[in-house]
């Protein structure tokens, strides 16, 4: 097992690829405006210095001089403590659990032995189909991240850095979100250093595990480290009743199940097969409307525990306050007034700002769509939730 902390790590990684040091303002891109530029990829955002930028400087001044002033910062969700947000979030967590829940019934635990959950971009609680899953199957769930250090690295094309400092910051505090509800339903996150690959098997060699649950990705970075991970995990003989294995088989090795969760729609659910989306929007939605029905959130048991006994389960750093996790995501309850704010366009407090939880999977597009059933009223007719197929956008 690898014992690298991940706060420690991450910021090793970070300084490695100089994209981060002590003097690093981690303040999130969308408010920052005197001396950056913000260059959108599909991973990402590359923030360039403009203090050089000829054409920039003659069009709106030079800023080394704003430079020195304060710039503006807004922490979003605003205007509310952690206590005031772990108050909200827990409320809206009961309402998802045992006899609060409206949606799909706790049936028992009936499962043996040890199961992983590796999280990925659902880093969350509520409706977690692959935490769920683990739980129900098993008599001690392992909670799993690896930081993996390809994520650190640069795009093939251009060769912008797939993560920055900012979104560094962002996956940290949605890590610690995550730890610290899991903890509060009886777990643990477990936090390693390295390639999935090479961290799994390892964990279910240690333990026994006899299944490593996760989400199903879609894109092709994503899709080729499960294969990795499926593969290496072939190569691990269990243990069986009749003794010790040494040759892996069909029977005596580990399983990777892969969990749909990131679409409104399951994708088994769809009127026609996923690799023939219709091209233009309306069909689909049309047709998904009239044919396919939007799956409940999965419900919670009270207590996902025990966690199996593990001495050194990694740490989080904290910094940054523009606040991830589920936690804060769950207190940003700007529904009621969206209509009113909407227009603003700019500041923390306009629109719905989801976008950020709903892409690192702080909440599941399921939940966010149950919850606007309950505010569509003729004051906010103006949100909209789309799916494309691959994300849900709220607007």
């Amino acid at each position: 097992m690898h014992d690298y902390t991940f706060g420690c790590s991450l910021v090793q990684s970070l300084r490695k690829l100089k994209l981060l040091s002590l003097s690093d303002p981690l303040t999130f891109p969308f408010f920052h405006f005197h001396s950056t530029k913000i260059q959108h990829s599909r991973v990402g955002y590359q923030i360039m210095n403009l203090n050089n930028d000829s054409h920039f400087n003659s069009k709106y001044g030079s800023t080394s001089s704003s430079s020195s002033r304060a710039a503006m910062v807004y922490q979003v969700p605003g205007g509310l403590s952690s206590d005031e947000m772990d108050r909200i979030a827990g409320h809206t967590i009961r309402r998802y659990t045992d006899s609060h829940s409206h949606s799909h019934s706790i049936s028992q635990r009936s499962g043996k032995g040890i199961a992983i959950v590796w999280f990925r971009n659902d880093l969350r609680v509520l409706d977690n189909e692959a935490l769920f899953t683990a739980w129900s199957s098993s008599e001690a769930v392992l909670p799993l991240y690896c930081v993996d250090p390809r994520l650190f690295h640069t795009t093939h094309y251009f060769a912008f850095p797939k993560t920055g400092a900012l979104r560094a910051q962002f996956l940290i505090e949605c890590l610690a979100d995550l730890k610290n509800n899991l903890m509060k339903l009886g777990l643990n996150l477990l936090i390693q250093h390295g390639k999935p690959e090479d961290i799994i098997p390892s964990l279910v060699k240690e333990f026994g595990a006899h299944t490593v649950y996760a989400q199903k990705e879609t894109c092709s970075e994503e899709v080729n480290v499960e294969r990795l991970v499926s593969c290496s995990l072939q190569q691990v003989a269990l243990a069986s009743p009749l003794g010790p294995s040494t040759r892996p088989t069909p029977t005596n090795n580990a399983k990777l199940q892969l969990v749909w969760g990131v679409t409104m729609y399951h994708v088994d659910d769809l009127p026609f097969d996923s690799s023939c989306l219709p091209e233009v929007y309306t069909q689909f939605r049309k047709s998904v409307e009239s044919k396919s029905k939007i799956r409940g959130c999965i419900k919670l048991p009270s207590s996902l525990g025990p966690p199996p006994n593990i001495g050194d389960w990694g740490c989080v750093n904290n910094g940054m306050r523009f606040v991830g996790g589920e936690t804060a995501a769950l207190s940003r309850d700007l529904l009621r007034m969206y209509k009113e704010t909407r227009n603003g366009m700019l500041g923390p407090d306009y629109s719905t700002k989801f976008s950020p939880w709903l892409a690192s999977g702080s909440l599941s597009p399921r939940f966010i769509y149950e919850e606007v059933l309950g505010f569509e009223d003729e004051s906010n007719a103006w949100i909209h939730i789309l799916d494309t197929g691959t994300q849900v956008h709220v607007t």
